[in-house]
């Protein structure tokens, strides 16, 4: 639905209970989403209770308070995407859940991803309208996570998913092609597209003495530097980089240096092992996982930001910030670039390491073409992705659900 959001600063502050089945925080996609969304909130004079996983990092917000969920001793880390230790983890996050809803009074009641599956009913039990945060189409997640190949469990996933979105007072996506998905099959619905457009540096500002400790730690000097941040799982196409590396060191032998920072120490060590069979480990520096607040430190350290993504429809978060870095940026020619980016703002290479190595070969040799893209992605940012724009659309959102019935 097409929505026109008038501006004002007048709104009644409520207190959220919101449902976040992710170890929050960690660095890593939804995560972030749901941090920038409790900021929002927060900036918006809202109190937000935060039933998390027992698995995460604490991130002070004012405003909000996180309820983790019972410890389970036999899970330490949860990974991206579906798995069966979740099950598990998400009826300890009900049970939290349940306990604040006993104890506390709230306006509404605001879960992400596969919480709205339990959440609907949790709403619906205490007079409380539902905010759906859906993040992606979870029946697609399980074959793009190559969880199941069953169709009943897909089935099972799609009835589950079209009950959250058709019950719930409103529901918010994060990119376009989510947000055609629920015009498209719920057109009765209140659907609001709030893209990831927050910088990360809002809530982790980058700083002098934290760039230079990196650029000493990791000793960064000389060589141009290719950065790539976020998870190494398959779809994000990093043995695809490690290839096009390979193709632009024979190129410019000794002259670029890719900076790899996210990843599991297992994801890491099958990395490091491909850069050394194809000869550049030498021009490759895996960070594995790294506090959230260094990461805008290392885009200031940049030359180049990657995206070389390969599979999925939804946006990756970083390209938001990649847009505002001041650094000139190359990603694949695919939709989960395509709906944001342009090759007016970026170098969008066809997915395959032979074109991604021309893109960046290309891109390191033009200074001049760096300061326009650089240029015309800055102004792209603030013209519709500005942060005024996410706020205002949280907003907007949010008042609508709180005049809704459950």
């Amino acid at each position: 639905m097409n929505i026109s959001i008038p501006y004002s600063d007048e709104m009644e502050k409520l207190r959220i209970l919101m449902i976040a089945p992710q170890p929050w925080f960690q660095p890593r996609g939804t995560p972030f989403s749901v941090l920038h969304r409790i900021k929002a909130l927060s900036l918006l004079g809202h109190q937000v209770d935060l039933v998390t996983y027992h698995v995460g990092q604490d991130v002070p917000i004012d405003n909000l308070s996180i309820h983790r969920a019972a410890k389970l001793p036999f899970i330490n880390k949860v990974k991206i995407g579906p798995s069966l230790a979740k099950i598990f983890l998400d009826i300890a996050l009900y049970r939290k859940a349940v306990e604040l809803l006993k104890k506390n009074t709230y306006d509404y009641l605001h879960t992400h991803e596969e919480a709205a599956f339990f959440g609907i009913k949790l709403a619906a039990k205490y007079g409380l309208p539902h905010l759906y945060d859906m993040h992606s189409s979870l029946p697609q997640q399980l074959g793009n996570f190559k969880f199941s190949k069953s169709r009943l469990l897909r089935n099972l996933f799609e009835s589950l998913e079209r009950n959250a979105i058709v019950k719930s007072a409103g529901v918010i996506t994060i990119c376009p092609e989510l947000q055609s998905y629920v015009e498209r099959h719920f057109s009765a619905q209140k659907s609001m597209l709030i893209e990831n457009v927050a910088d990360n540096s809002i809530v982790f500002p980058a700083t002098d003495s934290r760039r230079e400790s990196l650029r000493k730690k990791y000793s960064l000097n000389g060589a141009k530097i290719v950065l790539y941040y976020g998870t190494l799982e398959p779809y994000q196409g990093i043995d695809m980089l490690i290839e096009s590396a390979a193709r632009v060191n024979k190129k410019r032998p000794g002259d670029v240096h890719f900076l790899m920072v996210g990843g599991n120490e297992q994801q890491v060590s099958n990395f490091r092992s491909q850069a050394q069979r194809l000869g550049v480990a030498s021009r490759f520096t895996f960070t594995g996982f790294v506090p959230p607040e260094m990461i805008p430190s290392f885009v200031s350290l940049s030359d180049v930001l990657v995206s070389p993504r390969l599979q999925g429809t939804n946006s990756p978060l970083k390209i938001y910030s990649y847009l505002r870095s001041g650094k000139p940026i190359v990603a694949t020619r695919h939709i989960t670039h395509t709906q944001i980016l342009s090759d007016s703002v970026s170098v969008l290479a066809d997915p395959n390491p032979e074109a991604f190595a021309d893109a960046l070969l290309a891109i390191l040799d033009d200074s001049e073409e760096q300061r326009r893209l650089v240029a015309a992605a800055q102004q792209l940012a603030e013209k519709h992705y500005s942060y005024d724009d996410y706020l205002q659309k949280t907003k907007w959102i949010v008042e609508r659900v709180k005049r809704t019935k459950s």
